[in-house]
């Protein structure tokens, strides 16, 4: 390494339930060559940190997260090989970030890599990069697919289930129970009532929210700007039909929006 001295040396080794047994990947072949590495560099193991049966893929490890809230106690993170600690490039690359920023080297010893060393830096570097046209690629292919389910339709494009409406087979139904609260909220709004008012009269009477809480004006605002309830997806400023019922008439959303443009 091009930093000498005395370094204290984080140990971090790994096995998933399906590597126990392979030869060569155990924690105890994975500390025993990572401590004979120390005392080859002559430097101070400070912690041995154990993740046994977790996987490379999620940062939600218990030992991983303790070793990196301990930063303070070591300078170096050792590991057997790349793999052991992160097998997401994303992962890894987030965490490089986080150890420079805490002044904190990392070595690999199967592949020799060393970020203390010019050519471990640039092998980062050229990881970090990989890493972030992966994040790039997958933000693409999401918003494609979203993209996608707007060309053809879907009212499923969020997380969320709109009050209204009820999950079928995947595509948006309308619920019943809730179709004419909707026609009501729409109603009542052209009649020239607030949004406040319209909430408090629907809370005062007892009819429940898609949650079964209260009645809120911001509430009220995302159902009548939406033009689901007519029939419409938006996505990215793109208004098609929809494939799901609509609950009000087209006429009755536009009263309230203006005209919509297709």
């Amino acid at each position: 390494m091009e930093q000498k001295g005395n370094l204290r040396a984080a140990l971090y080794v790994r096995v998933s339930t399906d590597e126990q047994a392979t030869e060569g990947f155990s924690l105890d072949a994975q500390i025993s060559k990572l401590k004979a590495y120390c005392k080859l560099e002559g430097w101070t193991v400070s912690a041995v940190y154990c993740e046994e049966g977790e996987s490379g893929r999620s940062t939600k490890r218990p030992q991983y997260q303790r070793m990196m809230s301990e930063s303070d106690s070591w300078d170096v993170l050792l590991v057997y090989k790349l793999d052991r600690i992160h097998r997401n490039s994303v992962n890894f690359a987030k965490m490089m970030e986080d150890l420079d920023r805490k002044g904190k080297e990392f070595c690999s010893v199967q592949e020799k890599f060393d970020t203390s060393t010019a050519m471990g830096r640039f092998v980062r570097d050229v990881m970090e990069r990989i890493a972030q046209l992966e994040s790039e690629q997958i933000g693409e292919r999401v918003k494609q697919g979203m993209e996608r389910k707007a060309r053809m339709g879907t009212g499923l494009l969020g997380s969320g289930l709109p009050f209204g409406y009820t999950r079928k087979r995947g595509k948006l139904s309308i619920d019943e129970n809730e179709v004419y609260t909707v026609r009501a909220i729409y109603s009542l709004y052209i009649q020239g009532n607030s949004m406040d008012k319209i909430a408090n009269d629907l809370n005062n009477a007892g009819v429940p929210s898609k949650n079964g809480g209260k009645w809120y004006k911001s509430t009220i605002y995302g159902i009548l700007h939406n033009p689901l309830y007519a029939g419409y997806v938006r996505w990215d400023g793109i208004m098609r039909p929809g494939d799901h019922g609509a609950i009000i008439e087209l006429e009755t959303y536009e009263k309230v929006n203006g005209r919509i443009q297709v």
